[in-house]
């Protein structure tokens, strides 16, 4: 199946649309009409027992569009060493293998860091210097177009900032509010910033990641499964869940993941959101710091620590019945998170939202390659397009409201609960009425109704 530049697929519920109204009453007409379809099938699968979140780093461009800030840039690099013309060929060979099309800046990277450990190996002491200055030199500007999206987003206008942040917000929260009574969400990123993180503090929510520890929190491979309560005034010895907690996981590390050279402890700095490259936590050499970039070899760099137990939770929380992922941003460039992906679905109960922009040519037609091959596409649900995909339209218009609704709720059972009135059920349709019970008003002796008498009490 093809598809057409705006688009989505609910369940039985497929459009696909060339063009969509320009605005006024017809686009509203249009919203209307889609957000039937949408909404309550997403409200559906978002309460399934185990509700995942994956973001890619289209979901970070689109809170920069929302607060009109310039986003991080993926294009490549020159090194200015000897062995650049070996890099990029190689980086195209890699990019190619990944289905990804043209290589982009990760690529250089890890092909860069290959051939490091190629001329350590040779003990190639005065290249292998040379590589590693002209390395770090790229990486640390990399740091620094990392640290300036997000100081981008922190210096906008008052407008901005408050638009950019309450789609982030609004975002998350209609993730994050499940009732304490179901499964934590699990947040799952590809991004090395801390847009995520930035926004769980704005809208109060508390994150469970591997790290434990207030001053230079360390991560713990035995921390995943610790989560919060909390006791009721005047109850004991039955603690409740907090609400408002999500696991966090970042599967290709963060800007503020160092090694300790002493301890061999991986810790997580204290660089603020939109830290300029000069603080002190920014790190001097760059290639010590745990990044990885997407290509065939990145199953090597997975298999070793802290990796290992980041992608184990990743393919457990999605692979068991009953699950659901939500992909946001993401390319499906990386091909050991999309084995994970096809494996999700090889188990029948579990279902994926894809929710594509299609800004990036390629980006598009990855996730329109992997939809198409997918075992199982009935278990896949569609929002594609600068429409259906703009995050502030989606925030608006189509995500559901926040799971914890303890007062719609309340209502909708109490609706349920009440009869209509018995007149309401008399209408012309209706069988005739059968003969008077003695001790029964006529007009409740309708058929269907039960009736009683004044030695039954209701």
């Amino acid at each position: 199946m093809a598809w057409s530049l705006h688009g989505y697929k609910m369940g039985m519920n497929e459009n696909w649309f060339g063009e969509l109204p320009a605005d006024g009453e017809a686009l509203d007409k249009f919203i209307s009409t889609a957000r039937k379809n949408i909404e309550p099938w997403l409200s559906a699968v978002f309460q399934s027992e185990h509700t995942n979140l994956l973001i890619g780093s289209g979901f970070t461009t689109a809170v920069c569009y929302q607060a009109n800030a310039g986003a991080l840039g993926m294009g490549k690099v020159k090194f200015n060493t000897e062995y650049d013309d070996q890099i990029n060929v190689y980086a195209q060979k890699s990019a190619a293998a990944m289905g990804r099309g043209d290589s982009n800046i990760e690529d250089q990277f890890r092909s860069a860091l290959m051939l490091l450990d190629g001329l350590k190996v040779l003990g190639d002491a005065t290249k292998h210097d040379a590589l590693e200055a002209a390395l770090g030199t790229v990486l640390h500007s990399f740091l620094r177009s990392v640290l300036a999206t997000e100081k981008g987003i922190d210096d906008a206008s008052d407008d901005d900032w408050k638009k950019g942040v309450s789609a982030l917000q609004s975002f998350l929260l209609s993730f994050a509010s499940r009732s304490a009574s179901r499964e934590r969400l699990h947040v799952f990123t590809t991004n090395y910033d801390r847009l995520i993180e930035y926004g769980c503090d704005l809208a109060g929510i508390r994150i469970i990641d591997r790290f434990v520890g207030a001053l230079n929190p360390v991560f713990r491979s035995t921390r995943v499964e610790v989560d919060m309560h909390y006791n009721p005034p005047g109850i004991r010895g039955e603690p409740r869940f907090m609400e408002g907690v999500i696991r966090f996981t970042k599967l290709h590390g963060s800007l503020d993941w160092h090694i300790d050279a002493r301890t061999k402890q991986m810790h997580r700095v204290g660089i603020p959101f939109g830290a300029s490259a000069t603080h002190p936590g920014v790190p001097e050499k760059p290639i010590d710091t745990v990044m990885i970039y997407p290509n065939p070899a990145k199953d090597v760099e997975t298999t070793e620590y802290p990796y290992a137990e980041l992608f184990r939770d990743f393919a457990s929380a999605l692979c068991r019945p009953n699950s659901v992922v939500v992909l946001y941003g993401y390319g499906f460039g990386d091909d050991h998170v999309n084995r994970v992906l096809l494996d999700m679905l090889a188990i029948p109960s579990t279902h994926m939202v894809i929710v594509a922009f299609g800004m990036s040519v390629e980006g598009f037609a990855r996730a329109e390659s992997f939809y198409n091959n997918a075992a199982r596409p009935a278990q896949i649900s569609l929002l594609v397009g600068p429409h259906f995909a703009d995050l502030g339209k989606l925030v608006a218009n189509y995500l559901p409201k926040p799971a914890i609704d303890v007062i719609t709720g309340r209502m909708m059972e109490l609706l349920k609960s009440r009869r209509p009135p018995i007149t309401e059920a008399i209408d012309a349709t209706s069988p005739p009425l059968p003969p008077s019970v003695p001790g029964v008003p006529p007009t409740l002796a309708v058929a269907g109704v039960p009736t009683v008498t004044d030695d039954e009490p209701f």
